[in-house]
């Protein structure tokens, strides 16, 4: 069994690949065949369809014109072969976001319809929709990762110089990833700033009021931040970590050895996509619990993903662990199958560890929300105040949660343990990224049944989705933040031995006492405040336009307020469209430019401004996802008859600190994941030009 995995490897990794990318096409067409509902209806969805598709047509023109640079100036550094691999990840990523946003955008409609039938049906178009986007992600990833390696083997590249290629593949990944992250987190937070601040507070009409010309502008925002964004960030976490594990394992181990353990990887992450298959047939719920219905999904797919790393690890990693450790002196050296699968298992603990813990920061159900709902009775500092203090306090636990799974795995295995922690953790991806994706699509659909004015009851189904929706949102977020740190500890360990082999030196190291590497540290930290401002400030600017907009037609069209002139939907979509794809490119420049300059000046100093995008960018990411996330809910508690409810002044603050949330969670806080792994992929991919 151990010669037939390795010897077809590569052909069970794509099968798997296959599988997701099969699940999502079946899935959507079952999808499609439901009832979008009436015409009304249609036409919303459709004009949602509308402004994405736009919105996503602009942004990929942007970024493959820089794409054509960096693949230009890559094939020069790297080769070709990591020229072409650039291209490869760049397309399979767009792809992936593209793809899943439009089916999302797609299923709106269709969850409000078969809300009229209640919570059973509607929660089962919304997780279709949202699993589509999920399996497409892992599936494209593995694909492109096992499919770009076994082309490369087969004409004539050596494990180490195919997988050295592959590293091109997930920087362009990487670049999709931040691009879409930060430009649909300005999308998404612009058009809703502007809804809220002119529609709720100065207009005094509810949310998805047809009547707010910034309301088809909000739900295509959802779609192109939380779908798109997070389905580009997390394909390029899946890849650049399966890449990276494949790396540390060939350096890791004797040449003998290579093909296993390049190909160890792939297949744990082949054998958790049938097991997300799985999971994901078997969300449904007959009680209405949607909650557990979901998370149901996801411990299923966790289980079985556990039971199936064992024997995996056991066929193809025997052999390897007993002749081929290239350090004897290594604690890889002494490890057995059992301890690799042990190391697979925290990295599935982290992540139930993630997920409790910003469940109990964001959701409404535990005290954090409930503080800083309490807080708003006196004012709107306070709300700002409690809201800043939890999301501080919020990141503790989840680095105590890093912290013990580095820990454990590096002492059971090593840095490689490590490594297979990660892959493991990104095992769950695919039901990750489909239950983020449930939260725009319900959120949708609760829009679409209240511009199409569909009855009570509709609503008192999509509402309760919508709710979960949220906190799901607010937990996957969470999720990607810990699988970005811990892959980049894994893709600096592999810059790292990649940097003494261009050296010819047996051992570099990073002393904080070394001028150059605090230096580094200083300018890493510098990054990442740096970058959570501009994309701060851009949600500002462009939010500042949506509201001028936004007011300019309340002035103009007193018919508006009186339903009896539409608004201008297509005017206000444009100019978030147009703002958010100006605001991205220089913020997005950041990870790529700063690390070069700094890399052509002192290795040292490069070495130093990884360490501190890393540990500055967790708890910058973290706090700022968490607390934003608690401001949104603590709103929502309010709005829910709690401490005044609608109306009062602690609603009033309530809404202020949501609005300064919403940068926070849904813009900055993303897009630091992927700065932080495109900051450590340009290393690996300068070392031909680091001065040393």
């Amino acid at each position: 069994m151990t010669d037939f995995l390795t010897d077809h490897g590569i052909v069970i990794a794509l099968v798997c690949a296959a599988a997701g990318v099969i699940y999502g096409a079946v899935v959507t067409n079952r999808l499609l065949a439901l009832s979008g509902g009436n015409e009304r209806m249609l036409e919303i969805s459709g004009a949602v369809q509308e402004g994405a598709k736009a919105y996503l047509n602009r942004q990929y023109t942007i970024i493959g014109v820089v794409a054509i640079v960096l693949a230009i100036i890559l094939i020069i550094l790297q080769g070709v072969s990591t020229g072409i691999g650039f291209v490869i990840g760049g397309v399979l990523s767009g792809a992936a976001g593209y793809i899943g946003m439009n089916v999302s955008v797609r299923s709106n409609a269709r969850v409000a319809e078969a809300a009229r039938g209640g919570v059973p049906p509607a929660l089962d178009a919304a997780f279709k929709g949202g699993s589509v986007t999920g399996l497409l992600v892992v599936g494209l990833a593995l694909l492109g990762v096992a499919g770009y390696f076994g082309i490369l083997v087969l004409t004539g590249d050596e494990d180490k110089e195919a997988i050295d290629a592959l590293v091109g593949l997930g920087f362009g990944g990487s670049l999709i990833s931040v691009f879409a992250r930060l430009g649909g987190g300005i999308f998404t937070k612009a058009a809703d700033v502007g809804a809220d601040l002119v529609g709720k507070v100065e207009a005094g009409i509810p949310e998805d009021d047809p009547r707010n010309p910034a309301v088809i502008a909000d739900n295509v925002g959802d779609n192109v931040g939380d779908c798109a964004g997070m389905a580009a960030d997390l394909f390029e976490t899946y890849a650049v970590t399966a890449v990276a594990v494949m790396l540390i394992g060939v350096l890791s181990f004797n040449i003998e050895a290579a093909r296993e353990v390049a190909v160890y990887p792939l297949i744990l992450g082949g054998v958790a996509i049938l097991a997300s298959i799985i999971g994901a047939l078997s969300v449904r719920s007959k009680s209405g619990n949607v909650e557990g219905a979901l998370y149901k999904g996801l411990v299923v797919s966790g289980v079985l993903s556990a039971i199936a790393f064992y024997p995996v690890t056991d066929w193809l990693m025997s052999d390897p662990l007993q002749f081929s450790v290239a350090d004897p002196e290594s604690a890889l050296a002494g490890a057995s199958v059992t301890d690799l699968w042990f190391c697979a298992i925290i990295g599935i603990a982290v992540t139930a560890g993630l997920f409790v813990v910003t469940d109990y920061y964001t959701s409404t159900r535990f005290r954090p929300v409930k503080t800083i709902s309490k807080a708003s009775i006196t004012g709107h500092a306070t709300n700002i105040i409690q809201g800043l203090a939890q999301g501080f306090q919020g990141t503790a636990i989840p680095a105590l949660i890093i912290i013990l799974a580095i820990f454990g795995a590096n002492e059971i295995a090593g840095i490689y343990g490590i490594a297979i922690a990660v892959m493991a953790q990104l095992s769950l991806t695919g039901l990750i990224v489909a239950l983020d994706a449930f939260g725009p699509i319900t959120d949708n659909a609760g829009g679409i049944a209240e511009m199409a004015e569909l009855p009570e009851d509709v609503r008192n189904v999509t509402d309760p989705l919508d709710a979960v929706g949220n906190t799901t949102k607010a937990v996957t977020k969470g999720y990607a933040i810990g699988s970005a740190v811990l892959a980049a500890l894994v893709l600096f360990a592999a810059f790292k031995v990649e940097l003494q082999a261009e050296a010819g030196l047996d051992l570099i190291s990073f002393d904080i006492s070394d001028p150059p590497v605090l230096i580094g540290l200083l300018v890493g930290g510098m990054m990442v405040y740096l970058f959570a401002a501009l994309a701060i400030e851009a949600v500002g600017r462009a939010g500042g336009e949506v509201v001028e907009q936004v007011r300019k037609q309340f002035k103009e069209h007193p018919g508006i307020m009186e339903g009896t002139e539409r608004p201008d939907y297509g005017g206000t979509v444009a100019i978030v469209t147009a703002a958010a794809q100006r605001e991205m490119i220089l913020p997005s420049l950041i990870p790529i430019v700063v690390p070069v300059i700094v890399g052509i000046i002192s290795a040292q100093a490069l070495g130093g401004l990884l360490i501190g995008v890393i540990v500055v960018g967790f708890f910058m990411a973290v706090s700022m996802t968490v607390g934003g996330g608690a401001w949104d809910n603590a709103k929502k508690l309010i709005e829910d008859g709690a401490f005044g409810g609608k109306g009062s002044e602690a609603h009033a603050a309530s809404v202020t600190g949501d609005t300064v949330g919403d940068p926070y969670k849904d813009t900055a806080g993303p897009a630091i994941n992927p700065m932080i792994k495109v900051a450590n992929i340009v290393a690996i991919l300068i070392i031909p030009i680091i001065h040393f």
